[in-house]
This record gives C-alpha cells, structure tokens and sequence, in this order.
C-alpha cells in the first residue's frame, strides 16, 4: 500500500515535462506583456451604412461592371414590389433614342425609363417606350422613345424640351401606396430647372419653371453674392448669375406642418455653392422658395494651379460648379452625393474635371448647416477630363447602392460594403 501510495506522490518524466512546459510559457507570457495576441472582429450583423462610410468603416465596390444602363446621368425608384425603375437622360447619340414622331433625340436628349427585376444587376427599356411601329414583332431590337411625349409632331424644344431633359431627379410619395403615390420630377432645362409631376411615374404634367432659375445677366436682373458667377481661368465669363444647373429633389414627409417638396440647385460658379428651394408638396412649382439657410455649403474658394490635373487637384474638383444632388436620410441625417466640376483645362473646349462628392447635414433639417465629408471626392481621383460626377444611390433592404460610370463607357453598380469584407 506504502508503495502504491508513494508512485501516486510522485509525477512520472512525462508529467514533470509538461509542468516545465507550461512554466516556460508562463513566463514568455509574463516576460512580454505588450505582445497583442491575435484578435478576430466579427463583421457587423447588417449591412454598413452611410455613417459607416463617413467614419472610414465602409467603402464600395464594384457589384456589377455594365448594368445595361445607357451613359447618361439617372435616378433610380425602388418600386413596393422591388422593380428598379430608373429615369435617364439620354439621346440617340448615346441609346438611339427616339420622340414620339419617330425623329432621332439629338443630343443631350430626353428622359427615357428603364427597369430593372434583379436588384439593379441588369437594366432593359421599360416596354411601353419602344417604338415598334417599324419592327411590330421585335421590341427588343426597336428604338426607345422618350418617356414624356411632345404635344405635337413635329417635337419642338422649346415647348417640349426633347432634347433637354437632363439630369433627371425623381422622388415619390410612399404614404398613400402605389395605386395613389405622387410623384415629382425635376430636370436641367437651359441652365434652369423645370418641374413635373404625375400619380403613376409614367404620365408626367407639362413642364413648369422652378422660380427665377436659371442663368443670366445683371442687366436682366441682379443676384446675390452667392449666385454669381466668378472668373475662371480657362472659361469665358458670358453670364453674371446662376441658379440652376443639374438639380436634385427629395419628399419629405416629416413637417409638422405638412409634407414638402425641396428642390437642390447650384448657385453661381468659380466658386459654386449648393442651395435649395422648399414649398408644400401638394401645391405647384410657383409656391416653391429659396431656402433660408442658402447657400448650404461651398466648394474650393478657387481653381488650384493652372496647369495640373489628375489627383494633384481633388482639393479643388468643386471649384466652379456644384449641383445634380441625390440624398439618403440615415439615422436622423441627410447624406448628400452631389457633382463636383473643377472645370475646364487649357485648351479644353468645355467643362471637363468632374468629380463625385459626399456631404451630410449637421442637423435634422435640409434647410440649415451642412459638412462637407474631408475625403472627398469619393470614388476615384480627380480624371484628366470627365470621370466621375453623377451618383444614381438607393437602398434596397438595407444595402446601399450606388449606380454611376467609373471610366466613361459603362454604368455600374457598386455596393457599400464593410472594409474587412473579402
């Protein structure tokens, strides 16, 4: 028994080896307190979100390289059976687009609708708008008409706007449902912005003017200081004052004291500022004002040195314009992407340096302070030339995305995602 006993006491060679083992890592871990052991974050439980993006925690990628959606600036509508609708502005030099009368849409064109039954994957015409007239059993291969048709053939520009609806923005009102949902449309008509409005998103009102947009001379009528138009140095000054440009739009429904509608304009150039108009939702275009907290931001206060482009000038890619809005409300914010144009290069015969870039309100209002994201321009570097300035964003179960051209030929569909994400 003593014996027993005893060799139970006593530990066997291989025990006493494990015990100087686990000394010995005992004190390499005492010896070395600052070593971090390795450590596993776990990918939030939900897709990121703006403020994620604005933090530094998210970035997008590339989902899909050509969605089928034709070069030209759009907005995009999630339909409440998960259709993508998607207004765009194009001609038929860039689509082979088509009036009502059958004549070629020359350029910059007219607003055409497109769809999309996968989540903005892949986008085809919208059937009405094909033109099957020469070709009644092959819609496929026919030409896309303009959505809103002239009130007469001929289609004349300046009472139909055929070839001036540009930059399209389109919002609707989700409250009352689809069958009764309100719709707004606003677009770029010569420098200024025109409204329209309809029940379906498909029938459209005759065009109606967004009050003293434009873009004009003192001797017509003066201006504010932010509305001007200042010198650039490869830009011929023609006119004094602008408000308008490529605008944006947004419902709101949260007012106290009824739903409005806010218009998003530039004001003045070289430097360019953001500013909105605001009015109730259910009156007409002549009851919309200018914001009191106008202008909402600025961008560069000038154009940078001459003769550089590319990345060198992304300080300065929202010198001489700033416009074509398109808001998401997150978490009591308002997020902005807008276009940004550095403006043209020596020797360049138009605008050229356009870029993308993010804000969001300081507050729980539009009309009020506004930050501008210290990142920007998102996306990509300032370009030689065109490159990237229009964003197409929506959310679609609580994913972000983003449809816009990243090298001038196709439009793509980027998604927000995590930036530890494979």
């Amino acid at each position: 028994m003593t014996m027993k006993s005893s060799r139970r006491l006593h530990p066997t060679i291989v025990q006493r080896l494990l015990i100087l083992l686990a000394g010995a890592l005992l004190l390499t871990a005492c010896a070395a307190p600052d070593v971090p052991l390795p450590r596993v974050t776990p990918t939030p439980d939900r897709h990121p979100t703006l403020a994620d993006f604005w933090d530094g925690g998210a970035e997008f990628v590339v989902d899909v390289a050509d969605t089928g959606l034709p070069m030209g600036e759009s907005d995009t509508v999630v339909m409440d059976d998960g259709r993508l609708w998607s207004y765009v502005h194009a001609s038929a030099q860039s689509a082979g687009i088509v009036d009502q009368c059958g004549d070629p849409v020359p350029f910059p064109g007219c607003v055409v609708l497109l769809e999309s039954t996968d989540q903005g994957r892949s986008f085809a015409p919208w059937p009405a708008t094909t033109d099957t007239r020469d070709q009644p059993n092959d819609a496929a291969t026919s030409p896309q008409q303009c959505l809103m048709p002239c009130a007469r053939c001929p289609c004349d520009s300046t009472r139909d706007h055929i070839d001036q609806q540009q930059y399209p923005r389109v919002v609707r009102s989700e409250a009352a449902g689809s069958d009764a949902a309100a719709w707004w449309m606003v677009y770029e008509y010569r420098g200024g912005n025109t409204m329209r409005t309809g029940t379906d998103g498909v029938t459209w009102s005759t065009p109606a003017e967004v009050p003293l947009t434009g873009i004009w001379q003192t001797w017509l009528r003066p201006c504010r200081p932010e509305e001007a138009i200042g010198a650039h140095p490869h830009a011929p000054q023609a006119y004094d004052c602008l408000v308008g440009g490529p605008p944006g739009i947004w419902y709101d429904a949260d007012q106290g004291h009824g739903a409005e509608i806010y218009v998003f304009v530039a004001l003045g150039q070289n430097p360019s500022s953001m500013g909105c108009y605001r009015g109730p939702a259910n009156g007409p275009a002549t009851t919309l004002r200018k914001c009191a907290h106008n202008p909402l931001f600025t961008g560069a206060a000038v154009y940078g040195p001459p003769a550089a482009t590319g990345p060198a000038t992304n300080p300065y890619f929202d010198f001489r314009t700033i416009s074509s809005a398109d808001l998401i409300a997150e978490d009591g914010r308002y997020y902005m992407f807008f276009e940004g144009v550095r403006g043209p290069g020596p020797g360049d015969a138009g605008d050229t340096q356009f870029a993308l870039g993010l804000a969001r309100s300081a507050t729980r209002a539009i009309d009020g302070p506004w930050e501008l994201y210290t990142g920007n321009p998102i996306l990509v570097d300032m370009p030689g030339n065109v490159g990237v300035g229009h964003a197409d964003v929506v959310v679609i179960d609580g994913e972000t995305v983003l449809f816009t051209s990243l090298d001038g030929e196709q439009r793509s569909r980027l998604v927000l995602r995590w930036r530890n994400e494979p």
